[in-house]
């Protein structure tokens, strides 16, 4: 039996996709993109990889999924065209997405649940640790918790509402949204994924995306430190102090490596930082301890799905994190680490603990408020 009847002979919807027994289906998506978030009972072949798998293939019926349908659609054409019975999954991960969220019976108290119970010690205590630590809230705070849409922030936004229910003092927050010009899809899913983790979000429009759409070199580096201007501009607005950040502890270790090896110098994402732009305003990283792999544990556990970036033009473009480093040189680094860490376990924690045991009399120059000092200026100094 074949694939139902559709305008799209490319194309399978979501109903025909749950009538399929014995189909093959198959994640197109890039390795990175499959960290953000699987589709459950699909096998992973990138599309580079489609051709050599052509014999497992035949007399099966197909169903191949991507971010959004599109690059779905251009294999599937292809596939037919050798006599493979290939549909694209209309609407790619986001649609799946959706429609999974309609059947979830994951409610908030289970979400917070989780939470307090089975990830306290990995989630909520290093996050209590960083807060403490690096002195990033105080009494009378009120903070602009930014939220992507991603799991990062919005675990970010779970864990602060827990902290406020301590108690401990006095704080206020906001949970910002910047839709910088979403497609109805992506935008959805955020909404959702608020709704169903219990997170009173405030959402206001910008046209970033429109602004950097026609501009070719690094536009996301570009789109990110756009956005961070309007997200102090609105948080001031709405009479924010802080703006929170979701970076984690994985991020902090790879912008430490990447700095070394691509940039020449030693350098980290530091917890916290005074704008330099807006007056009165910080930016507070509170996940700073936290890693990536606890984060990944609490989400599959609670069967939630995050989007990775909702942007209309990511996937056609060169990416850049707001260092204006490219997004494929930090997986390269992410996948350094995880080669070093077969030879040292301690790697990380070592990486880490490197910008925080700098020990100057060591350091051949040094550059501070924009000035580079040698260490020939105190060489001949008595101790």
């Amino acid at each position: 039996m074949g694939f139902s009847e559709n305008q799209n002979p490319y194309v399978i919807t979501y109903d025909e996709y749950q009538g399929i027994d014995n189909g093959m289906f198959i994640d197109i998506r890039s390795k990175d993109e499959i960290e953000y978030g699987a589709i459950s009972d699909t096998l992973w072949i990138p599309k580079t990889e489609i051709a050599s798998h052509m014999e497992e293939m035949k007399n099966k019926r197909v169903v191949l999924f991507d971010q959004n349908g599109m690059d779905a659609i251009e294999v599937a054409r292809e596939l037919q065209e050798k006599g493979i019975n290939a549909k694209a999954f209309f609407g790619g991960y986001v649609e799946w997405v959706l429609k999974e969220m309609e059947k979830t019976t994951i409610t908030t108290a289970d979400i917070e649940q989780s939470i307090r119970k089975t990830y306290h010690k990995k989630l909520f205590t290093p996050f209590a640790k960083a807060i403490n630590q690096y002195e990033l809230l105080e009494p009378g705070d009120k903070v602009a918790v930014c939220i992507s849409g991603g799991k990062d922030s919005m675990l970010m936004a779970k864990l602060f509402q827990e902290l406020k229910r301590h108690r401990k003092f006095e704080f206020e927050l906001v949970f910002l949204v910047m839709d910088p010009g979403y497609s109805k899809a992506n935008r959805k899913v955020i909404e959702e994924n608020a709704a169903l983790m219990g997170i009173p979000i405030t959402i206001f429009e910008s046209e970033i995306f429109d602004a950097v759409d026609t501009i070719e070199k690094n536009p996301c580096y570009i789109c990110a430190r756009m956005r961070r201007g309007y997200l102090y501009s609105k948080a001031k607005e709405l009479g924010c102090n802080k703006i929170a950040l979701g970076h984690h502890y994985d991020d902090v270790i790879e912008t430490i490596l990447m700095g070394m090896l691509y940039g020449a110098q030693v350098q980290t994402m530091m917890p916290k930082l005074h704008s330099t732009n807006f007056e009165g305003m910080e930016l507070i990283r509170p996940l700073y301890l936290i890693r990536e792999d606890d984060i990944k544990r609490w989400r599959d556990a609670n069967h939630l799905h995050f989007i990775q970036c909702a942007c209309h033009f990511t996937e056609s473009c060169t990416s850049s994190d707001e260092e204006g480093n490219s997004v494929s040189k930090r997986l390269e680094i992410k996948h350094l680490i995880e080669e070093l860490k077969k030879v040292n376990p301690f790697v990380e924690g070592n990486i880490f603990k490197s910008v925080e045991n700098v020990n100057l009399k060591t350091i051949i120059a040094y550059k501070e408020n924009g000035i580079k000092h040698s260490f020939l200026e105190t060489y001949d100094e008595k101790d």
